[in-house]
């Protein structure tokens, strides 16, 4: 029964006038369990009929039969699948991938038949113990003889079952020992029922088979049979084994192209490391100016903040700059009553101010008095350091006490004095200190003023005698939005004054012109620094190619065994992919050195890292692998197995 039916093929490289026709008309049936050796000279055609017989070629005309099935109207991944269901490679040169092991060099076409790991391993031990090999699984082809590599590539072409062994000048490469040992080994799985189909032009070595078929310039001239009986179809063991779900064959496959990913990479670790270097800068940079903006921004609101959290102040006037502002005296204190029962507003404090001479025992120093409600400290982010803040009994009752800022405390008091309880003059009015603020450290700079803070009451009554005030601070509810407040507040205050005779400032408003300030910064800076990514992303890509150039080789074993398109094209994405991850998680690294040394010399604030930007560098690190690893990926996956197997 014939497994192997050809008619009238014919194989033509090139084109007219130069083209060359290597195989002409040929016409052949090789029967199930046939030992058949192709002989010929140098250029007679038989390694490019072996080349169409396993289907890594395709014929230019005529047509090609296995089990009754036409080959010619097959696609790639149809002729891979067929390449590992049915046939097994024996290569002069062995063919073996030099990083991996014997054991997985047996057992990688399973990998592509989608077996399950333990399967196909156990399998591959099996075939090397029986081939003499049961000490030489974690062997590296370069620590093997000559012949010790033949029978691995033997196994090899076994693992998936081998009905038809195609063997191309199996002993070209052998001392005569060795090379008797493989072509005894040839005749055994004949023995045991396999189709083995040997190329040569050692005409001794063609003698092991039943039939010689000889070619001679791409035509068969010769086709001669012995006595020999071949062995019935029967004989051949059945090497049958689980094929795993499509989940288990996808898990196969991801996990074979990662290891020989892992192992490409390391194999040339500096070539890795330098690939890598334009990504871990470019990521570095990234998330360390993000980080930088972060820190800056989120101190720079701290600061506003401490002046003021989603407040509105009110101010007499036009706007800043108003040179009749200080004519203006329609705030009242009638204002900030109104103000803080509207529901849109937490509280409301209205706020006066003097200037004048502050004394102090024989010490005199100019200083600013401010009036405020008690709401005042916790809508300006005041914090106390000693003794207490004065409360709503004391501006009912207008009570003679205040709150002093540390300036004022250092300017007046000798170390170790505790001021609380000693009686300041102001304008010739005695104010009892209750309490001493601690110090705000702020973006803005320090300042040399002297401040304290008395209940507006006091301030307006006792010192200033004055009935209007000069702002009203309001703090708007959590709930509400701040610009819907400050639309409603000026609504409201127009109409109980007849006119717009005063401005507002949001610090809300602050807080966004800031955010937004800081982020175009970050953005600029940061589309800056993705420059060196996108050097760095061309720099995979030149690897990669270069990597695809020296694999050439390794491709065409992978597609010879079974590896479809996909698959090619799946390992060496995966490789690019894991370089620019690796430099991206090294980049990151990279940023947090650069925060910590950030931290030693610069004290007012810290790069602040978040979980985001760290997200979105390994994000985009994988995106670079992908895109700048997708042209070399393909290039490989595109390789033609005969040109690629010819690569040294």
């Amino acid at each position: 029964m014939s497994i192997i039916t050809i008619r009238k093929l014919n194989k033509v490289y090139g084109q007219p006038p130069t083209e060359l026709h290597v195989l002409k008309d040929i016409d052949l049936s090789i029967d199930r369990g046939e030992f058949v050796a192709i002989v010929g000279q140098s250029g007679s055609g038989k390694s490019t009929l072996m080349n169409m017989l396993g289907c890594l070629d395709t014929p230019t005309s005529g047509s090609y039969l296995i089990d009754g099935a036409e080959v010619g109207g097959m696609d790639k991944a149809e002729l891979a699948d067929l390449r590992s269901r049915t046939f097994g490679f024996i290569f002069q040169r062995y063919n073996l991938i030099g990083s991996l092991s014997a054991l997985d060099n047996v057992a990688m076409p399973a990998v592509y038949a989608g077996v399950p790991h333990a399967e196909r391993a156990e399998r591959a031990r099996q075939l090397m113990t029986e081939l003499g090999l049961p000490d030489k699984f974690v062997s590296k082809p370069n620590e093997l003889s000559g012949g010790q590599q033949q029978r691995v590539s033997i196994a090899r072409a076994l693992m998936n079952g081998g009905e038809v062994i195609l063997a191309d000048e199996p002993t070209g490469a052998l001392d005569s020992a060795s090379g008797e040992n493989v072509m005894g080994i040839l005749e055994e799985l004949n023995r045991r029922g396999h189709t083995v189909i040997l190329v040569t032009h050692d005409r001794q070595i063609a003698s092991y088979a039943r039939r010689r078929i000889e070619l001679k310039d791409g035509v068969v001239i010769a086709d001669t049979s012995d006595n020999r009986q071949a062995p019935t179809p029967g004989e051949r063991e059945n090497r049958a084994f689980t094929r795993g779900g499509r989940l288990h064959v996808a898990l196969a496959r991801l996990t074979e192209s990662f290891t020989m990913s892992i192992q490409a990479i390391l194999s040339h670790k500096m070539r890795s490391l330098l690939t890598m270097l334009g990504i871990i800068i470019g990521i570095a940079a990234v998330v360390s100016v993000v980080a930088l903006g972060r820190g800056s921004q989120e101190k720079i609101l701290s600061d506003i903040s401490s002046i003021g959290t989603n407040t509105i102040t009110v101010y007499p006037g036009e706007g800043y700059g108003d040179m009749r502002s200080g004519r203006v005296k329609t705030l009242t204190v009638h204002d900030a009553d109104m103000l803080g029962r509207q529901s849109y507003l937490d509280s409301s404090t209205p706020q006066v101010s003097a200037s004048g001479v502050l004394v102090y025992r024989n010490i005199s120093v100019n200083a600013q008095l401010n009036g405020a409600g008690a709401q005042y400290f916790d809508v300006r982010g005041l914090k106390i350091d000693l003794g207490r803040l004065y409360n709503a009994e004391d501006v009912r009752t207008g009570a003679s006490v205040a709150v002093i800022d540390p300036n004022t405390r250092n300017k007046l008091f000798t170390d170790g004095e505790n001021p609380v309880g000693q009686v300041l003059v102001f304008n010739r009015q005695p104010l009892r200190i209750i309490g001493v603020t601690k110090k705000q450290e702020t973006v803005f700079g320090p300042t040399d003023t002297l401040n304290l803070w008395a209940p507006y009451t006091t301030v307006m009554h006792k010192i200033t005698g004055q009935s209007h005030i000069s702002s009203i601070v309001v703090k708007v509810s959590d709930d509400v939005s701040s610009q819907v407040a400050e639309k409603n507040l000026t609504t409201f205050l127009t109409a109980k004054h007849g006119k717009k005779d005063f401005f507002t400032s949001n610090s809300d408003s602050i807080k966004q012109t800031v955010e937004s300030t800081t982020g175009t910064m970050t953005v600029l800076i940061s589309s800056i620094a993705l420059i060196s990514l996108i050097v760095g992303g061309i720099g995979v890509m030149n690897i990669m190619l270069v990597s695809v150039t020296e694999r050439t080789r390794e491709i065409g074993i992978r597609m010879a065994i079974g590896a479809r398109q996909y698959n090619i094209l799946e390992q060496f994405l995966l490789e690019a992919v894991l370089i620019c991850l690796a430099g991206g998680a090294a980049g990151i690294a990279l940023s947090g050195v650069v925060g910590f040394v950030f931290s030693l010399f610069v004290q007012s604030f810290a790069l602040a890292y978040s979980l985001s930007s760290f997200l979105v560098a390994l994000g985009c690190s994988t995106l670079i692998g992908v895109v700048f690893g997708f042209m070399p990926a393909r290039n490989a996956s595109e390789l033609n197995p005969i040109e690629a197997l010819a690569r040294d």
